[in-house]
């Protein structure tokens, strides 16, 4: 009979447990969250979000300790809890600076494409410069820092003698040594970001002024802007919104670790800054990362035959949503 239950075989008992997923409905936020985290930049900034708020949350947990223990409730003023979460703030933040040791290659990658593919603007072209070489002073001392830090390089670095680029010839060890101090290191190659910054948010001024120039544009228009053209003028200033509050809220730490003494006694606000960055960077990312729909004919613009070929594209799932703006480099 049809309304009579399969009977229980091995193949059936294994579908039930071990292939249990099948019945599990295909998800695509869970493929987009994928699609993200696989790219360098998705994964860092859920380590970033994460190392944020294990820091935010060690002060917090320290405060009700110590609460419960005026109070009689626990044994010591001490968190346990505090204590792990502080281990793996420290751990998240060393292994983010780990994974830009190669954070050169794009920025070489960056810097010729930029000479090839101007800028809009002479403007936007000089300030990218300026990121271009604020980024080549930045990585190599943060790399020099890194790992002078961890004593894997001496903090004197010998120079090569006279007689070391001649052949044939012993080569006498130099006596003229290169000192590295790690808090000089940190310092400027934080001076160095900080310019970046500086400059990104020139950067997205000049984009915003662009972007307003193209909506006056198409406003002038007799058919006015199709529906595509406004959601992409509205996607693009929220990309932009959200590029200036993570750079407005990097601004307060790189000044702070800019200087000696520091802008900050409560070092608590330095985790708000990078969370709030966090958080503007995750946003960013997801919404680049999403599948946009295909567009409709009527949105499509008419093409000509030609005989000319095309070179194929590879579409950058991380590229900014204004075509000149600089790579956004959410590091320290």
């Amino acid at each position: 009979m049809s309304g009579q239950s399969k009977p229980l075989t091995l193949a059936r008992l294994e579908d039930l447990t071990l292939g249990s997923f099948a019945f599990l409905p295909s998800s695509e936020t869970l493929d987009h969250l994928i699609r993200f985290l696989s790219t360098w930049s998705g994964s860092d900034k859920l380590f970033m979000l994460i190392q944020y708020t294990a820091k935010l949350l060690v002060p917090f947990l320290q405060w009700r300790a110590r609460l419960q223990y005026g109070a009689g409730l626990r044994k010591a003023p001490t968190s346990l809890s505090a204590e792990r979460l502080g281990k793996l703030g420290g751990i998240i933040s060393d292994a983010r600076m780990l994974f830009r040791i190669w954070g050169l290659l794009p920025i070489f990658q960056w810097m010729i494409s930029m000479e090839r593919s101007p800028s809009p603007t002479r403007k936007l072209r000089t300030i990218e410069r300026l990121q271009g070489w604020a980024m080549l002073g930045y990585y190599p001392l943060e790399h020099l820092y890194y790992l002078l830090s961890h004593s894997i390089i001496p903090d004197k670095l010998a120079l090569p003698s006279v007689t070391a680029f001649i052949p044939f010839i012993r080569t006498r060890p130099s006596d003229r040594h290169i000192p590295l101090n790690l808090g000089t290191l940190g310092l400027w190659s934080t001076r160095f970001w900080a310019a970046y910054v500086f400059l990104q948010l020139a950067h997205l001024r000049e984009d915003s002024k662009l972007l307003q120039m193209r909506q006056r544009t198409l406003a002038k228009n007799k058919t006015g802007a199709s529906a595509a053209e406004k959601e992409d003028i509205t996607q693009r200033k929220r990309a932009l919104t959200r590029e200036f509050i993570a750079n407005l809220a990097y601004l307060p730490q790189t000044i702070h670790w800019s200087t000696e003494k520091g802008i900050f006694e409560n070092e608590v606000w330095l985790d708000v800054c990078g969370l709030v960055a966090g958080i503007a960077s995750w946003k960013s990312g997801w919404e680049a990362t999403a599948r946009k729909p295909a567009p409709s004919l009527a949105d499509m613009p008419p093409m000509e035959p030609t005989g000319e070929k095309i070179a194929p594209h590879v579409e950058d799932i991380l590229k900014g949503v204004v075509e000149s703006q600089a790579p956004s480099l959410d590091e320290l």
